[in-house]
């Protein structure tokens, strides 16, 4: 479209907003700066795909996208903004660059065209192909044809469809329930525990309307900076598959989504605050190279039970920072067992905070970031637990810490050991 870059722009990280991102607290120039970074990678993203499409269908399906956002920019923006649509556009480009594999799905850029057109509400006409009798149109839902073969979209195929399938909005009105969108999760790289659930049913859909309005109801009550945060940075959340080993993850080729389990609310709650910052986190390296550590696991990190490299456990350690301060929150509130939760999360944190700082290969932001963790960690202290839980939480991660390394011998040399 007109307004995307041919390149990447370049981000100035103010100290104070790299401090405020450090310390996992909500602020309105951290916040600015997330979105900032994942729009305009977008844009690139797309930009890159559509110079590489062959053919006019490509050109055409653009053009329509143009005349709609001359009607109504922001519905057009929310649709290529949606998080799906950052990893279709992963895909098809790396598809695009390797002509010798699966071919590229250029035809959903034809069904993204059409979504922006219809939430634009344009006089349009628009050729496409169903894939396996459904026709998904992202951020509205999915159409199912009476017949196979192309089908002719226009102004009135939603309104006028027999059976649309909308896509589910849950109970805040801003964030969808995406069990629908073909690339809601990618395929390429996903991990065996983060597999998306197929469609759900309407029991399904009920029972996730009750727990995220739980789960909201907790994070106004306990700490509504984060809950607003949330608000702001997610715009859809995917339903993991019953055999999923994770409770929640985020993937960045979807930027602005999580996908997650159902689960209780205060879980859920727990689970959207901690995916979020690795959101924030990745659009913050996006612009600024914290370190320059390859991919070697070899470091304790007490959330885990394998080895981690170095970003590993810096993402780890900032997701973790950020449920400490909630649970404190949560606990002065009188959240039953938030103290013993809170303590726990701050005495991991605070035993990889040295190995993470005192890394040869942190950059100067990096190194300033990872300060200002430590800080944000310190500064706990003004609110803490009763008793001596802190302390308490710190000696058994100790032992925890000395099981672990007797089991790593081969790591001994490294940090955390």
């Amino acid at each position: 479209m007109s307004e995307a870059p041919a390149a990447l722009a370049p981000f100035a990280v103010s100290a104070p907003t790299l401090r405020a991102l450090a310390s996992t607290e909500p602020s309105p120039e951290g916040t600015r700066l997330v979105r900032d970074v994942r729009r305009s990678k977008r844009l690139l993203l797309l930009r890159a795909v559509l110079d590489r499409a062959p053919g006019a269908e490509a050109a055409e399906h653009w053009a329509l996208l143009e005349e709609a956002e001359r009607h109504d920019p922001d519905a057009v923006r929310d649709v290529l903004h949606y998080p799906a649509t950052g990893v279709w556009a992963e895909e098809t480009l790396r598809r695009l660059h390797a002509p010798d594999g699966p071919p590229a799905d250029l035809g959903h850029l034809g069904a993204l065209a059409a979504a922006a057109a219809l939430r634009a509400g344009i006089t349009f006409k628009v050729t496409l192909r169903p894939a396996n009798g459904r026709l998904v149109l992202p951020t509205l839902g999915l159409l199912r044809p009476d017949r196979p073969g192309p089908l002719a979209v226009t102004e009135r195929s939603w309104s006028g469809a027999p059976d649309p399938l909308p896509l589910h909005a849950l109970p805040d009105g801003r964030t969808a329930l995406d069990d629908l969108d073909p690339y809601r999760a990618p395929a390429r790289d996903e991990p065996a525990q983060v597999r998306p659930a197929r469609r759900l049913t309407p029991k399904g859909h009920k029972r996730w309307d009750t727990q995220w309005s739980g789960a909201l109801t907790l994070l106004r009550r306990y700490d509504c900076a984060r809950a607003d945060e949330i608000g702001r940075l997610l715009r859809s959340v995917v339903p993991l598959a019953g055999g999923s080993r994770s409770s929640g993850a985020t993937l960045p080729a979807a930027a602005g989504s999580v996908l997650a389990r159902a689960q209780a609310p205060p879980a859920l709650a727990a689970t959207l605050v901690h995916e979020v910052q690795h959101g924030k986190l990745t659009a913050l390296a996006d612009v600024l190279t914290l370190h320059t550590a390859d991919r070697t696991p070899r470091h304790w990190a007490p959330w885990r039970s394998d080895p981690r490299p170095l970003d590993g456990l810096l993402h780890g350690a900032y997701a973790h920072l950020a449920l400490a301060g909630y649970w404190q929150h949560a606990a002065l509130y009188g959240a039953r067992g938030a103290w013993a939760r809170h303590a726990r999360l701050r005495a991991q944190v605070a035993a990889v905070l040295p190995a993470i700082r005192s890394h040869p290969q942190l950059t100067s932001g990096g190194a300033e970031f990872a300060d200002a963790m430590a800080a944000a960690e310190q500064a706990m202290d003004e609110l803490p637990p009763p008793g001596d839980q802190h302390a308490t939480a710190r000696r058994t991660l100790e032992r925890e810490r000395h099981a672990w390394c007797e089991r790593h011998p081969e790591l001994a040399d490294f940090p955390g050991c």
